[in-house]
């Protein structure tokens, strides 16, 4: 039967936030609902008379084929016909009056398999299990006399046979298996194999609707001005000819910090938009310049109050002995997600219940942004996920644009409202990728062996801005040390270095700091193997060399740096006029390493060809995970050549993409990815190869030109250009 979960608005809400944070909840495996109007074997399958099997998905479908790769792990160990698989998107609402059956619904950090698997499968092996039960009382055998193989179970000593879509009625009858083993991936014959994505047809057709596609009977649309300064509110505004023009059916406040105009289209709300005279009150913010951002960074630099993240041994001690001493500082920028589809949201309010249409990274924290805008219960609203067209982070956590829409939406009751945010208003108010500096310092004995290694960061913590009670009461932010730790899945320092010192100094601009692709591996994966490059070249080393013996005693971080290698002929001279650079980390429970091979002529450079491997684990979908190396370097090194958020009177100076440059196709480089899954571990694959696109690419670069690229991006601070 179905229940409800006795939940209070509140404490929905901290749960909510939680899972935003990581939390994951144990596997349970819940009976199925009798009022299910299909065969419900449990929340994962449901199992039709035609033979169609049902598998929902909890986490988010957002180009990255977390979809496919779930449904192959649930369709393996239900051994059922994977061309009879279709999918779909329990809500978080549905979730919250069965006990959060599915678990967590957040997808970021590269966990949408690999914090999943383990109960994904069980909820297939399960429903296996009450179908062989199912046939095995009818026909009066033991189960153990039976088999399955692609949705038909089969005793062979009578040769009788049974499809799920006739067992299903009565395996939903049967309870739940306690004791559920799991089959060795060895094993796999759907897993673990490069099988079309279930998506793919409805993109390539145009019938796969996205958020911004929504469309319903009544529907109006709002177009929004928020202060473009951070921190800035409303002060007043004058409408009188806005609300003259054609269509325009309302204009409202958004809280105190912005004005929507409702239209019955988008195109004629925004002009209308365009028409209202607004006043700002701008804040304590509105001299704010990134000028005066690198100064607080610089600061932090000198400054003695660090947070430590990994120690060992006396680096200070150390760097008094020490035969030489090389020192860097590198610089990484504010960075905008830029999605494809900006921020948009359908929400239809009445007093008794509100429902939101949109795209989002984590379903459960939309609904409790949906459920406080709306003034309501959490089990009176619920969200609708609809197809992303690109996350990144930026709809992972913060969903401000579902609860404008809710604001908006709640002035007109019964009306269903669709926000979308212009690409000037996205790109105003993102939240993005932090800023840092790094100072890097290192001493080498007499024979070059790095002695010591001291790396202060200088930055902006990302738990400060998105959950500061938890920081503040924490004192430190883990994501800043993200590839830098002495253990653990979440990013791995490898190199064997007997002095080290890794600390944050943390300065906090009042600039919205969210989660973005990679997140903080990227900077630190850029300081960190730029300046393994420089210590190589300091000693006269070879630059794998100079790797392979600090990382000898972290043998999965070797085995991808020498497979890059290898792969990339390292020990053979480069053509004429190519310079090859390479990087290694480990970050979201996978090791990564890329070669680059570049050519600089006069100020223009061109990446020819990046090797890159992964070592995951566990390759749900090889096909797949190829397929999100290439896009990880896509939009790596449009980080590294073009994105950069700047800032001047309180305000960003990049309002779409004519300021805010992605690489084009033309200058994408060849693209080589090695797949090593050793088995033993499960680690994500939408982020990790990111990491390295831009230090492969810099240590290249000064391989060509003799000169060492230490601030991002590129274009906006060097005289080189990519062609």
């Amino acid at each position: 039967m179905t229940t409800s979960l006795p939940l209070s608005r509140r404490h929905f809400l901290a749960s909510a936030t939680a899972l935003a944070g990581g939390f994951q909840l144990g596997f349970t495996l819940a009976p199925a609902q009798a009022d299910s109007p299909k065969p419900e074997l449990n929340a994962w399958v449901v199992i039709a008379p035609d033979e169609s099997v049902t598998i929902r998905i909890a986490r988010m479908e957002m180009g990255q084929g977390t979809l496919t790769g779930l449904a192959q792990l649930v369709a393996e160990e239900l051994e059922c016909d994977w061309s009879k698989v279709r999918t779909e998107y329990p809500t978080p609402g549905q979730n919250l009056k069965r006990n959060r059956v599915w678990g967590n619904f957040a997808t970021g950090g590269s966990r949408g398999i690999r914090d999943s698997h383990d109960y994904v499968r069980k909820g297939g092996a399960a429903a296996r299990m009450m179908l062989v039960s199912a046939a095995a009382k009818q026909w009066g055998v033991a189960e153990s006399d039976c088999t399955v193989s692609k949705g038909i179970v089969t005793h062979k000593a009578s040769n009788r046979s049974l499809s799920y879509g006739q067992l299903a009625q009565a395996a939903a009858l049967i309870e739940p298996p306690k004791d559920i083993v799991l089959k060795d991936p060895k094993d796999w014959t759907i897993a673990g194999k490069p099988l079309p994505r279930l998506d793919t047809r409805d993109k390539v057709t145009g019938a796969q609707l996205y958020s911004m596609d929504h469309t319903m009977p009544g529907l109006l649309h709002a177009a929004l001005k928020n202060c473009p300064i951070f921190g800035g509110k409303l002060k007043s505004y004058d409408a009188k000819q806005a609300l003259t023009m054609k269509g325009v059916k309302k204009v409202v406040t958004v809280a105190d910090k912005g004005v929507a105009v409702v239209a019955d289209n988008w195109w004629r709300a925004q002009q209308a938009l365009e028409t209202i005279t607004i006043v700002w009150d701008e804040g304590p913010n509105a001299t704010l310049s990134s000028a005066a951002i690198e100064a607080t960074l610089k600061q932090g630099l000198e400054a003695q109050d660090a947070v430590i993240g990994n120690q060992s041994g006396d680096a200070k001690a150390a760097f008094a002995s020490a035969h030489q001493i090389i020192e860097a500082e590198y610089s990484y920028p504010y960075q905008h997600h830029a999605t494809m589809e900006p921020m948009n949201a359908t929400v239809l309010y009445t007093p008794e219940k509100c429902e939101a249409w949109t795209s989002t990274q984590n379903a459960e924290t939309a609904l409790a942004a949906l459920a406080k805008a709306a003034g309501l219960p959490a089990e009176q609203c619920d969200i609708h996920r609809m197809l992303l067209g690109g996350g990144f982070g930026r709809r992972a956590v913060s969903h401000d644009y579902v609860e404008q829409a809710a604001l908006i939406a709640k002035q007109m009751p019964g009306v269903p409202v669709k926000l979308i945010w212009s690409r000037e208003e996205d790109m105003l108010h993102g939240h993005y990728h932090p800023i840092t500096r790094a100072r890097m310092k290192a001493g080498l004995d007499s024979q070059g062996n790095v002695t010591a290694l001291h790396m202060r960061i200088s930055g902006q913590s990302i738990m400060a801005s998105i959950n500061a009670n938890a920081f503040f009461a924490a004192g430190r932010d883990p994501s800043s040390f993200q590839g830098l730790n002495p253990g653990g899945t979440e990013g791995v320092f490898g190199y064997a270095i007997p002095n080290l010192l890794i600390d944050h100094a943390i300065r906090n601009p009042p600039i919205p700091a969210g989660y973005w692709r990679g997140v903080n591996n990227n900077q630190n994966a850029l300081y960190l193997e730029s300046f393994i490059d420089e210590l190589a070249q300091a000693t006269g080393s070879d630059p794998l060399a100079f790797r392979q013996k600090l990382l000898a005693k972290s043998p999965q971080h070797l085995a991808v740096l020498n497979a890059v290698a290898d792969k990339a002929e390292w020990h053979k001279p480069a053509p004429k006029g190519i310079y090859r650079g390479l990087a290694q980390h480990m970050g979201y429970g996978s090791y990564v390493a890329a070669c680059a091979e570049v050519s600089v002529t006069g100020n223009k450079i061109q990446i020819h060809r990046i090797v890159a491997a992964t070592n995951p684990g566990h390759a749900v979908n090889p096909q797949q995970i190829m397929a999100q190396i290439e896009g990880s370097f896509a939009y790596g090194l449009s980080a590294l050549f073009y994105g950069e958020i700047t800032l001047k009177d309180g305000k960003v100076e990049q309002e779409n993409f004519d300021t805010y440059e992605i690489l084009r196709m033309a200058q994408m480089p060849k693209v080589e990815s090695i797949v090593m899954p050793s088995g033993g571990f499960w680690g994500g694959v939408g982020e990790p190869t990111i990491f390295v696109a831009a230090p492969a690419v810099l240590n290249a670069i000064a391989a060509a030109t003799g000169k060492r690229l230490r601030t991002m991006p590129i274009q906006s601070h060097s005289d080189l250009k990519i062609s």
